[in-house]
C-alpha cells in the first residue's frame, strides 16, 4: 500500500504518492498525473506499477498552487483543471518532475509515465532529463517534437480522440521514426477506468506494451 511523502523541489516542499513493490525494485517510475490530480485513480496507477515491481513516486503537481487537490471527471473538474496546469506551467511541471526523479535515484534506473497533460511532462522528461519515458495521449506534444531525444519513448493514443487529431500522430511518427507510436480503437483517456472513454481491452495492451518497454529500458 502507497503512502504520501513530502518531496523537495524548486517550487516548494509538495506532496507525492509513494508505492512500492514487495519484492526488489526493478527499477523506478515518475508517474505524471492527468489534470484532475493525484486523485484515487492515479494513486491506484502509482500501486499497479508498484505490483509489477517498480518503485512509482506520483508527485502532486498542482501543490505549489493548491494542496491536496483531487477533481472529477466532469466539466467542473475539467475547468478547473486545465485552470491549474495554464497557472503552473509546463516548466514548473518539468523542475518537479526532474526533482523527483532524483529523489528515486537510489531505486535503480528511473523512467516516467504521464497521462493526457501527463503524457507531455512525460516527453518533456525523455527529450531533457534522458528518461525513459512513456506518454499517453499527450494533447500538448506537438510543439516540441522538433527537440532531440535523449531517451527513448513509447506513445500512446485513441483513435477517436477529438483533442488530438490523426494528423497530430503522424507528426510524433514523422519527427521521431525511432519511437514507438501506438494508436487504439478508443478515445482521449482510454486508459483510465474512472473516465468515460475507459476502454478495457486498448487498456491493458497499452500498459503490456509500456511494461514491456520498461523492462527494456531500465534493465
Amino acid at each position: 500500500m502507497g503512502h504520501w511523502i513530502r518531496l523537495d523541489t524548486p517550487h516548494g516542499q509538495i506532496s507525492a504518492w509513494k508505492a512500492e513493490p514487495a519484492q526488489p525494485a526493478r527499477g523506478a517510475l515518475v508517474v505524471v498525473q492527468e489534470i484532475f490530480g493525484v486523485n484515487r485513480h492515479i494513486r491506484g496507477v502509482a500501486e499497479g506499477f508498484a505490483a509489477d515491481g517498480y518503485v512509482a513516486l506520483a508527485p502532486a503537481y498542482f501543490d505549489p498552487i493548491e494542496s491536496g487537490v483531487e477533481l472529477d471527471y466532469d466539466d467542473a473538474g475539467i475547468a478547473k483543471g486545465r485552470q491549474l496546469i495554464a497557472q503552473l506551467g509546463l516548466e514548473a511541471a518539468h523542475a518537479i518532475t526532474a526533482s523527483a526523479a532524483d529523489a528515486l535515484a537510489g531505486d535503480g534506473k528511473v523512467g516516467t509515465v504521464g497521462y493526457c497533460w501527463g503524457g507531455t511532462v512525460a516527453l518533456l522528461a525523455a527529450l531533457r532529463l534522458g528518461l525513459p519515458s512513456v506518454s499517453y495521449y499527450g494533447a500538448r506534444n506537438v510543439p516540441f517534437l522538433s527537440e532531440p531525444a535523449k531517451a527513448p519513448v513509447m506513445f500512446h493514443f485513441g483513435e477517436y480522440d477529438k483533442s488530438i487529431p490523426p494528423e497530430a500522430v503522424q507528426q510524433h511518427r514523422d519527427r521521431l521514426p525511432q519511437m514507438d507510436v501506438y494508436t487504439y480503437p478508443a478515445g482521449h483517456g482510454f486508459s483510465c477506468d474512472a473516465r468515460a472513454d475507459y476502454e478495457p481491452a486498448s487498456a491493458g495492451l497499452a500498459r503490456e506494451r509500456t511494461l514491456e518497454f520498461f523492462a527494456r529500458h531500465l534493465a
